[in-house]
């Protein structure tokens, strides 16, 4: 037996202890009145003596760490808000409650009452007065100075990640205010909150493989959203004129630092606007999401100052192909010639049909990873464009642009296609697209185009990948550390 199970079956043979002593090793009846945070704001002024005449406090946390020394030991515990040290005596808390307290294991959770005082080395401890077992574990955490650093282990027992890695907590935390801050955001400017379906007969809004399920009921088959963008613009079409949800989407590709299969993303719609007005509207949100999260509108990340408040750059898309990836706009309409460009310069590229395609994988490897400070790529072709609306002045390029920030495509928007014969028209061009070999390609979507059909106003729309913006103000480098549960390949478990 290695030694880690062997610490299991300690605990577990303690456990079994308890409950033969009549100790409920997993209670429910502990009160907490305190949180750490709550016991630090209540000392800050305090005098550095030991005060007789303490409030009582009563808090619960996680043991941390324990120091015995014969009749009296030291704890440090923590709880959502923060850690404290608290100081168990023998004859503070009574003997039973002590020789209790002795079989306990740093991990397990205590619930503890008393005032504070000052130790002589200045730190505010909780002097215990009553104590009691709350929850019992029966594995260690990692060892203290070692803790929980393989990133493989990290994720696969994210529980312990949290608990052991207060960066790693810090992270998830600020995730969460990120997603308040860009809720409250729209809120007050009159967007409403919606939900639309997470399971559709068809799957649309963006070019990608879905996931498949069976719905035994309705003896049909159903796809895991990729996209809610359709079943928003009905919404438009039904007279909610500024919606956005904050979803769930799921598509069936691979997994990297950038791409989770199921992620979060944003994405809104707000109608008498144009695409113009949401990159404005974009920046403004960046700068007062920077502002309240950070408190300044510049961040770091990987090294880099990125800065929200300066004025973002907005470049065509040909001209970024010229300036960062080195191509002759005249060479932007020839298909062979972009694919010399793309073998010369050991691009693959596999989707080969159709020129707009070409050009965005070529883009993808030259051209967004130059992208550092916000930079808003316009004037796409309309054949990678398929929901777009098509420039008034260049018919052949949409009213589109995509949002890079330090290398990563964070944000895509457009002025919404609303003609509904020329969306049919581009739906038919997608299935034959997916007939000749392109799985990502749009499904037709008959309803879609009955609701169009009905009119919708003109509209932009957006989509603002929630995770990769949580890597930027969070410094992660892989999507992973943003993902609280990131989809991995099961391993064989064993007993330890």
């Amino acid at each position: 037996m290695d030694k880690k199970s062997d610490i299991i079956e300690k605990r577990k043979k303690k456990l079994l202890d308890l409950k033969r002593n009549n100790i409920n090793p997993y209670p429910n009846d502990f009160v907490v009145l305190h949180t750490v945070s709550d016991i630090k704001k209540a000392v800050e002024d305090a005098p550095d003596s030991l005060a007789e005449d303490s409030p009582v406090f009563v808090v619960a946390g996680r043991m941390m760490a324990i120091n015995r020394f014969g009749k009296a030991s030291f704890i440090r515990f923590r709880d959502r808000t923060g850690q404290l040290q608290a100081y168990l005596r023998k004859d503070k808390i009574g003997q039973k409650s002590y020789n209790l307290f002795k079989q306990l294991d740093i991990g397990d959770f205590v619930g503890l009452n008393g005032g504070m005082f000052k130790t002589r080395t200045g730190e505010w401890t909780l002097l215990v007065k009553e104590f009691k077992l709350v929850c019992k574990s029966a594995r260690p955490l990692p060892e203290k100075f070692h803790g929980l650093k393989d990133p493989e282990k990290r994720y696969r027992r994210r529980y312990i990640d949290l608990a052991m890695n207060s960066d790693v907590r810090d992270i998830f935390i600020k995730r969460s205010r990120i997603i308040q801050v860009i809720r409250t955001f729209l809120l007050d400017r009159d967007f409403l909150e919606v939900e639309t379906p997470m399971m559709q007969p068809v799957p649309g809004g963006a070019e990608a493989t879905p996931f498949v399920t069976h719905h035994n009921a309705l003896g049909m088959d159903l796809f895991l959203r990729i996209a809610p963008e359709l079943y928003l613009k009905r919404l438009v079409i039904g007279g909610f004129e500024r919606v956005f949800e904050i979803n769930r989407s799921f598509r069936n590709e691979g997994i990297s630092t950038r791409h989770n299969p199921e992620f979060t993303m944003l994405e809104f719609y707000q109608t008498y606007a144009r695409y113009e007005d949401l990159m404005d509207l974009t920046e403004e949100m960046f700068c007062h999401v920077a502002r309240e999260v950070t408190g300044s509108t510049s961040i770091q990340y990987q090294g880099n100052t990125i800065d929200f408040g300066a004025k973002w750059r907005r470049i065509s898309l040909a001209s970024a192909m010229e300036e960062f990836g080195g191509i002759d706009a005249g060479l932007m309409n020839h298909r062979e010639g972009l694919l010399e460009f793309a073998a010369s310069n050991k691009i693959q590229v596999t989707k080969t049909g159709r020129l707009g395609k070409i050009i965005a994988k070529i883009f993808d490897v030259l051209v967004e990873p130059k992208l550092l400070q916000p930079t808003f790529i316009t004037g796409y072709p309309v054949e990678i464009s398929p929901l777009s609306r098509r420039s008034d002045t260049e018919p052949e390029l949409a009213d589109r642009f995509e949002l890079f920030i330090a290398g990563h495509e964070i944000a895509n928007g457009f002025s919404e296609l609303n003609d509904p014969v020329d969306q049919k028209e581009r739906f038919l061009q997608q299935v034959e697209d997916r007939e000749a070999g392109d799985k990502e390609a749009h499904y037709m979507d008959e309803d879609y185009i009955e609701a169009l059909e009905y009119g919708m106003p003109p509209t932009a729309g957006e989509g603002i990948g929630i995770d990769r913006l949580a890597m930027l103000f969070t410094d992660s480098v892989s999507i992973r550390e943003v993902i609280l549960f990131p989809h991995m390949k099961p391993v064989e478990r064993g007993n330890g």
